[in-house]
């Protein structure tokens, strides 16, 4: 109970300090719980000093993609996000509680905003439709709409150095390829499909035909199965990564990690079928996977010498040259 009022006084005290409105962090907060359970959860894990800044750059998230989501003109709409982020990062943020508080965070932590950009990117290729032929293609989707939050985070949490970002892009990658696969069925129902087509076509497959009745095939299944070998690979570097983080870090990232990466192990469980059903993790089972990254508090040192992915090495350098 110390610690949490500590966390509450010290929040408070950044407030005072670096924000326009009392309530702005709080509103952020309830963004942050409404939106997304699983970060949410895995944000409690984070030390205050993290924790604040990251409820900030979610919220900005949260708020963005559903402008573009629920715009009747969404081109429009993301011309105005690019317009609000050159208000925030020229110190002259819009009236409201998210701008103000992301203001306050990049001018505290010099996140660049190319990163943010990339989100954007990632926005516009959705309101363009677009499809991917190959699994690059599906990663440079990926990394625009994951890794530049992740990458974000790991600036938050400190770390800059090239190898760090590499790690940290691999893990959104791989958590944005989790997504994909979860989310196959409500994906196509609403005229989308992020599966590498040239896989689809592989197997017998026409993407054109499938989306006009997605049904799951085990021939689908094995699609979803290969992006789902290739996230685990990239969940595996990223655990190299996570041994450069500060260590009160450690455990949120390490439990965000294990609890995407076990979507995975329930879409398999059920033949990698993510059409007729969603792949959800017990609230149980991931109170067992965040106990379990309490371990990862004590690794030592462990570095991958893979480069960064081509698709993600843009968000690298782009932390590199700020």
């Amino acid at each position: 109970m110390q610690s949490q009022e500590h966390d509450r006084v010290a929040d408070t005290l950044c407030l005072r300090d670096r924000f326009s409105g009392p309530g702005d962090l709080e509103r952020c907060r309830a963004i942050l719980r409404q939106g997304s359970k699983s970060f949410h959860a895995a944000s409690i894990l984070l030390p205050a000093r993290v924790r604040r800044p990251a409820a900030s750059v979610y919220a900005f998230c949260r708020i963005s993609d559903d402008a573009v989501d629920l715009a009747g003109d969404p081109e429009w709409a993301l011309g105005d996000l690019h317009r609000r982020l050159e208000q925030i990062y020229s110190g002259n943020p819009r009236d409201n509680a998210v701008d103000r508080t992301l203001a306050a965070v990049v001018r505290e932590t010099q996140v660049p905003n190319a990163l943010f950009e990339a989100l954007l990117d990632g926005y516009l290729w959705d309101v363009e439709g677009r499809r991917y032929e190959t699994l690059s293609g599906v990663m440079a989707y990926s990394a625009r709409v994951a890794s530049a939050v992740g990458a974000i985070m790991t600036v938050l949490m400190g770390p800059r150095e090239p190898h760090v970002m590499a790690r940290a892009c691999d893990l959104g990658v791989a958590m944005q390829l989790t997504n994909i696969c979860r989310d196959v069925g409500e994906d196509a129902r609403a005229g989308r499909i992020y599966l590498p087509l040239s896989w689809m076509r592989e197997v017998g497959i026409v993407p054109e035909r499938w989306i006009e009745d997605p049904v799951y095939t085990p021939a689908l299944g094995g699609v979803v199965r290969r992006v789902l070998e290739a996230a685990e690979v990239l969940y595996r570097r990223a655990d190299s990564g996570l041994t450069y983080l500060p260590r009160d870090c450690r455990i949120a990232i390490r439990a965000a990690s294990l609890i995407y990466s076990d979507i995975g192990r329930v879409i398999a469980e059920h033949d990698y079928d993510s059409v007729s059903r969603r792949a959800v993790t017990s609230g149980r089972r991931k109170v067992w996977l965040a106990l379990r990254a309490m371990g990862a508090t004590f690794w030592a040192a462990r570095h991958c010498e893979d480069p960064a992915l081509g698709e993600t090495s843009f968000l690298v350098e782009s932390i590199a040259q700020s």
